[in-house]
């Protein structure tokens, strides 16, 4: 063998991982190539509280997209709750669902039990499920007062709770507020608080799990086009295209999508803090 030829061996030898990167980013951009890039939820797990439905439903299936297992929570809604199992199955993806009142904090405890006998842990918890109660002081009965601190307040102090036991080290705890809370219209003042009451329970617990770098944030949507609007009639939405920026109501998806840019890794950064998503309604 020629000097030469041993010399472009040796170099050829010496040269073996950068030719193999030019190599692999060749195949990559070949005609028919597949992307290698790993979903940004791949492995991760998704506990969602009232998510047979809305945001919560929407919720589910945006970060089952991603490639999160997710854990589907009703109180009473399980056919809603099956059909949300069975769309993110159908994508390719890995979920389970299970009934628990949010008021009752053995279910919740059971709930989580659950999730981690399925999954192994959770990495992300979104405290989502709550009622919406309206009316004027003097009209309100102390039924739905009650129901809606249970549900409201109570509820989501279960919720996060058993989140701040059990969340993984870098994960997320999310919780819905509104911005009812900003607006505060007659007739909404006892349901703004307990939505308020979200707002302070980020707050606190966001500098409670300081050190393991969970994120801890709020998410407070404006009018959004769900059940739990509708339940107050078509005149409730009427109004409300008018009232924002971009001439329509808000979706669920609108507000998924909020929740899955909080879980994202590029907004670690952003903890202890209520995100207005509302489309600037006014």
């Amino acid at each position: 063998m020629s000097k030469t030829s041993r010399r472009s061996i040796l170099a050829l030898a010496a040269a073996g991982p950068a030719v193999a990167v030019v190599g692999a980013a060749r195949a990559a951009s070949a005609p028919g190539a597949r992307p290698t890039q790993t979903r940004p939820g791949e492995g991760r797990v998704a506990l969602i509280t009232g998510s047979a439905r809305g945001i919560g439903a929407a919720t589910a299936k945006r970060l089952a997209a991603e490639g999160y297992a997710i854990t589907v929570n009703y109180l009473t809604s399980r056919d809603l709750a099956e059909q949300v199992a069975r769309d993110i199955e159908t994508g390719g993806g890995r979920a389970i669902v299970r009934q628990a009142d949010v008021a009752d904090p053995g279910a919740v405890a059971a709930l989580f039990d659950a999730n981690d006998q399925a999954f192994g842990g959770v990495d992300v918890v979104v405290n989502n499920a709550g009622i919406m109660n309206v009316g004027a002081f003097a009209q309100m009965s102390d039924a739905a007062f009650d129901r809606m601190i249970a549900t409201n307040v109570k509820g989501s102090f279960n919720v996060l709770r058993e989140a701040a036991r059990r969340t993984r080290d870098g994960g997320r705890i999310i919780s819905l507020s509104s911005s009812i809370t900003l607006q505060r219209p007659p007739g909404g003042g006892v349901y703004a608080a307990t939505k308020a009451t979200q707002d302070f329970y980020t707050s606190a617990l966001a500098k409670e799990l300081a050190g393991r770098r969970i994120s801890v944030n709020a998410v407070a949507p404006g009018a959004v086009d769900t059940q739990l609007l509708r339940q107050h009639g078509e005149a409730a939405l009427a109004p409300i295209p008018g009232m924002t920026p971009y001439g329509r109501i808000g979706l669920p998806e609108d507000i998924a999508n909020t929740i899955a840019a909080l879980c994202s890794g590029d907004c670690e950064w952003i903890h202890g803090q209520v995100v207005y998503s509302n489309g600037g309604i006014g």
